[in-house]
């Protein structure tokens, strides 16, 4: 089981927000993101299991920017089993999951997306690089996501953000990418987008 924190939303028709930090994060980190964005939500927030000299992560990588391909994909598999076992265990529904990640996070909610057809309803991904090239999407018809970007990002170039989108609308997903004019930091701007995109799901 990974380390996590489940609060029970209000309303049960509504999804379950999986929030996913970003390096050196903690499961505490996103909470106040989640009421940003459905205060009536479930909130089922994870900690990473990896350790980048006591830095919390979802995943290796071998540098900045260059990702342990075989430990995300094995991470990546890792987290979609605690899925199942997070809503047999505190029964919500395993088909309506929104994931909320930053950086990090969102990079291995991307994995998600990427490796599993089902692992997610939809996803809101801040600051998010392609997680892996060169493979074959699940058929990700009828998903939605939305990625927050920084012109100016300097771990993320826009060209990363624009490859990511076409690689999911290529899949089938209907993507909204959405700009700051900042760099990898999470501004509130792109918060209350994302926010009101969620609102239109």
């Amino acid at each position: 089981m990974m380390k996590h924190i489940f609060q029970k939303g209000n309303d049960q028709t509504k999804p379950t927000l999986l929030l996913l930090h970003g390096t050196g994060g903690t499961e505490q980190n996103l909470l106040p993101l989640a009421r940003e964005i459905d205060p009536d939500a479930n909130v089922l927030s994870v900690r990473g299991n990896v350790s980048e000299n006591g830095m919390p992560r979802f995943f290796k990588r071998l540098a900045e920017g260059v990702f342990d391909e075989d430990d995300l994909i094995a991470r990546t598999e890792e987290l979609n089993a605690f899925l199942d076992e997070a809503a047999e265990e505190h029964g919500f529904d395993r088909d309506n999951i929104v994931a909320v990640g930053y950086s990090n996070g969102a990079n291995i909610a991307g994995s998600l997306l990427f490796h599993y057809k089902d692992a997610l309803k939809s996803a809101i991904l801040h600051h998010p690089m392609v997680p892996r090239r060169g493979i074959e999407l699940p058929d990700l018809s009828g998903k939605k996501v939305f990625i927050g970007a920084g012109t100016n990002d300097p771990i993320c170039s826009a060209e990363e953000s624009e490859d990511l989108k076409s690689l999911l609308e290529n899949a089938g997903a209907t993507v909204e990418l959405h700009w700051e004019n900042m760099g990898h930091q999470l501004s509130m701007g792109e918060v209350k987008a994302a926010a009101e995109w969620y609102n239109n799901l």
